[in-house]
């Protein structure tokens, strides 16, 4: 349950006259403690803002490199119709110059014919003949030059298709890895199977997703000890897979969460949620950080749009995505 704005006045009076009898009756506190005290909590401030900017800045990179694999997939399509318009073009081409030598055997064969015949006429056929003939010669150099062209095409359209099957090739690699990964990640991660955590593959990538129950309570960002056990069994296999981005999305429910303190919303929520599990991941690891980013994504991205209590506890959830870096198939295209 969330406090409300009532409780949380209560509960944070109290905590003041503790704090306040606490103080008095231990007078002889050094100040400096609690100017340290002060100094780290803008210290935690600070380094929460610079989070949220380095997770926009991930979430902008994402995107990117979603629009790339999209072009990939575009070029290939496009590669594909080249060479089924090549071919029929190569086709036609073919079958226009085979009528052409039909017509020029013909032409010397009625040439000879009128050769025995009368001057006049065979002068006339000839006249023809050599008119047919410098027409074919302007024929046969257009499809001189038609071939040239479709044979620079022909080409242009191999070094293509090598340049597209290596992408499909490394488009391959990354969906066998992924796959590889969603084993791995799943048979680590077995025993927290009907305690709210799913493991699951799309879009080529491995979505790890935590019901609210098995990491919160109710509006808290501390995960629960059997949440810690699953992310560490998590963080296990992410430290033996170095070329594996980490991104770890907070989501919630479609209820406004109001209030005063630290969380004022469901915004608010999600990202701490999201940070507390990124903070995890790497505690006592050796994940590199510049791997992870985190991000909230507060109730805008429902898996059930039901306003039913059922549909609200799916949409309570922590998604942990895995994707494979792209940095070969960016090479690759860099040399297009």
């Amino acid at each position: 349950m969330r406090l409300s704005n009532s409780g949380k006045t209560i509960r944070f009076k109290l905590v003041y006259i503790a704090i306040s009898g606490l103080l008095v009756f231990a007078s002889c506190v050094p100040s400096r403690q609690f100017n340290d005290l002060k100094a780290k909590y803008q210290e935690a401030s600070d380094n929460n803002t610079q989070l949220k900017q380095q997770n926009q800045d991930l979430s902008a990179n994402n995107t990117e490199l979603s629009t790339v694999i999209m072009d990939i997939k575009k070029r290939v399509g496009h590669l594909e119709e080249d060479t089924a318009r090549f071919a029929k073009d190569l086709d036609h081409l073919t079958e226009v110059h085979d009528q052409l030598t039909s017509a020029y055997e013909k032409l010397i064969a009625n040439n000879e014919k009128l050769m025995s015949g009368s001057s006049a006429e065979a002068k006339k056929l000839m006249t023809q003949l050599n008119a047919t003939q410098e027409e074919l010669v302007k024929k046969e150099d257009a499809l001189k030059q038609s071939t040239k062209e479709l044979e620079e095409q022909r080409l242009q359209l191999q070094q293509r298709e090598v340049k597209v099957n290596e992408l499909q090739s490394i488009l391959n690699r990354k969906d066998s890895v992924v796959n590889a990964l969603k084993n791995t990640v799943a048979a680590a991660l077995l025993g927290f199977k009907d305690q709210g955590l799913t493991v699951e593959q799309k879009n080529g990538k491995v979505y790890v997703s935590l019901e609210e129950r098995l990491l919160f309570a109710s509006g808290s960002t501390q995960v629960d000890p059997k949440g810690q056990e699953a992310i560490k069994q998590l963080a296990k296999v992410l430290e033996q897979k170095p070329d594996i981005n980490i991104m770890v999305e907070g989501h919630t429910d479609d209820v406004p969460m109001k209030g005063t303190g630290e969380i004022k919303d469901n915004w608010d929520l999600s990202v701490l949620r999201a940070t507390a599990v990124v903070k995890i991941l790497l505690a006592g690891t050796t994940i590199d950080p510049k791997r992870l980013s985190s991000a909230g994504r507060g109730e805008h991205f429902p898996i059930e749009a039901a306003k039913t209590p059922e549909a609200r506890k799916k949409n309570r959830r922590t998604e942990i995505i895995l994707s494979p870096k792209l940095d070969e198939l960016l090479k690759v295209l860099e040399t297009n």
